[in-house]
């Protein structure tokens, strides 16, 4: 099994259309990305090799699943406002990559995802201890390949990685009394995905040697696009066709995580949405008592297509909207014109 190549796939994830690479500075950006998309992939698959057997397969597994290498993605992007995709800049998006594919295992553990990618957990094949090991294993190679470039590239991994942690931490516990749902839950998402979509818009500029200046709205950028991103995913992950999402529909929910459409029906008071709410606990907890999650099938799809749902479509465009003004401090041309459309590309793969 082996990974679809990448750069066939660019202009559909990021929207970047014909008419965006109509000028040939454009053009130029559109090759520079596809081009390090497959350097990227190469050194995945380098880094990702272990010589015990069992790790190797395991540590590899999710990688060949696919993907859409959105984090190397946006590195190359914005690697473009400096000296472009240098050997740093595709160990950089590598490392970050790596990191996001290892946190997958651990996430998979945690809300007890059956699927992943279209393809059986890691965790369903070899079991939660495994699994988790397997992070760990691609967390310290990701921190091998960021330790080749000094102090910086070392800080910078080892605070994204806090921050991931921070936020499965606080996903795990939940709101405390006094906190408010959603914007408990906001914070989670700037912490478990923000932060490393940030990570990877600023290492494109630091590994570049891309003007100082720039790193900031990167970041905010970076922080902004990512809780766009999520909020999409909770929606996508309300969806009736497991071969768009990779997972069983409502895969969180059926495991009693709360995504946003969930949050947002508890603000509702009217009676209906009331009612779906605690069907949906009534089947969480009858689920976690043995049921079989199929009894909530009903209770999802009639949430998929509640207004709650409609709700964070809107927060999710209203993230992305402010993910594109961090992009003021930038120059006119080709690098803010595709991460706009990144921007924007984020609340299209609702529809």
């Amino acid at each position: 099994m082996t990974p679809s190549a990448p750069g066939s796939r660019i202009a559909g994830k990021l929207g970047l259309t014909d008419r965006v690479f109509a000028g040939p500075r454009s053009r130029k950006l559109f090759s520079a990305v596809e081009a390090g998309l497959k350097r990227v992939d190469d050194a995945l698959e380098r880094e990702l090799r272990v010589a015990d057997s069992l790790a190797d397969a395991t540590s590899r597994y999710l990688y060949e699943a696919g993907g859409k290498r959105v984090r190397p993605m946006l590195a190359l992007l914005t690697a473009q406002l400096g000296d472009g995709a240098t050997d740093r800049v595709i160990d950089g998006a590598t490392a970050l990559e790596m990191t996001h594919l290892g946190s997958l295992y651990h996430d998979d553990v945690m809300d007890a995802a059956d699927k992943r990618r279209g393809v059986p957990s890691a965790h369903a094949i070899w079991g939660n201890s495994i699994a988790i090991l397997t992070g760990d294993i691609l967390f310290s190679r990701a921190s091998q390949i960021m330790a080749r470039y000094g102090d910086a590239a070392i800080k910078l991994q080892a605070d994204t990685f806090e921050r991931l942690v921070l936020g499965q931490m606080h996903e795990t516990v939940g709101p405390q009394e006094g906190d408010d749902p959603v914007d408990f839950y906001l914070r989670v998402l700037s912490d478990k995905t923000g932060s490393l979509i940030a990570a990877a818009a600023q290492a494109g500029v630091i590994f570049s040697n891309g003007p100082s200046e720039f790193e900031a709205p990167m970041v905010t950028f970076g922080e902004k696009a990512g809780v766009a991103f999520q909020l999409l995913d909770d929606v996508i992950d309300l969806s009736a066709d497991p071969d768009e999402t990779g997972k069983v529909p409502g895969t969180d929910l059926r495991a009693g995580v709360p995504t946003m459409p969930y949050l947002v029906l508890g603000q509702r008071t009217d009676a209906g949405a009331i009612a779906l709410r605690q069907e949906i606990d009534d089947g969480v907890a009858r689920i976690s008592d043995g049921a079989d999650p199929a009894i909530l099938d009903d209770a999802l799809a009639e949430l998929r297509e509640h207004e709650a749902t409609q709700a964070t479509l809107d927060l999710a465009n209203a993230w992305s909207r402010e993910a594109v003004d961090a992009l003021e401090p930038l120059p006119d041309g080709p690098v803010r014109e595709g991460l706009t459309r990144f921007a924007q590309a984020v609340a299209d793969r609702s529809s």
